[in-house]
């Protein structure tokens, strides 16, 4: 009975450490917006596609964060409308801290903008398109209520320590992995 419960014990300790080290299939990807350069006016009128440029060269998706690096200027998201008028009197978010981290909640298209009077006009925005998940969960076929998507949540974060890529993968631990940790345990305890 002992060298049973020993052999358990071993399984489970060795089943705990592989299930909590191994990353879970969901990964996002954490990008510098302008890469090196951050978040800036373009020096020339040549460059004011810049942002839009940055953002075509990357795939963006649900989870993943844009890192807005910056002083003495601020990032907003706005609407379509606001965005090519450079203008906005009632953002859907307002940021002037320098370090400001945006996570794509949904799907769809985002509109960023600098709300330095001037900046935006200059080239200081950006249009983001996310990509729907591959394997989106099924919706129901009617609902009671129709609930309007959440809105995109916003962080200030602490810098790394380094800088050196424009966008670095984050793999998710944990919950994913829970549903495999309890079956193993009751196997364990039951067993």
């Amino acid at each position: 009975m002992g060298n049973r419960f020993r052999s358990y014990s071993l399984l489970f300790s060795v089943s705990l450490i592989i299930i909590l080290c191994v990353p879970s299939r969901v990964n996002c990807t954490e990008f510098e917006v302008g890469g090196h350069n951050g978040w800036v006016v373009p020096k020339s009128r040549n460059n004011d596609q810049m942002y839009n440029q940055w953002a075509s060269q990357n795939r963006f998706k649900v989870d993943d964060t844009l890192r807005f690096k910056y002083s003495k200027d601020s990032v907003l998201v706005v609407s379509e409308e606001e965005y090519e008028s450079c203008r906005s009197t009632k953002p859907m978010f307002f940021s002037n801290n320098g370090d400001t981290v945006f996570k794509f909640e949904h799907p769809g298209v985002y509109y960023f903008i600098s709300g330095v009077s001037g900046h935006c006009d200059r080239g200081q925005k950006m249009i983001v398109k996310v990509l729907a998940e591959h394997n989106p969960k099924p919706e129901p076929l009617y609902s009671h209520s129709a609930a309007p998507a959440p809105a995109p949540a916003f962080t200030s974060a602490p810098s790394p320590s380094h800088h050196s890529r424009a966008a670095r993968s984050i793999p998710l631990l944990g919950i994913t992995n829970l549903p495999l940790f309890l079956i193993l345990l009751v196997f364990v305890l039951f067993a």
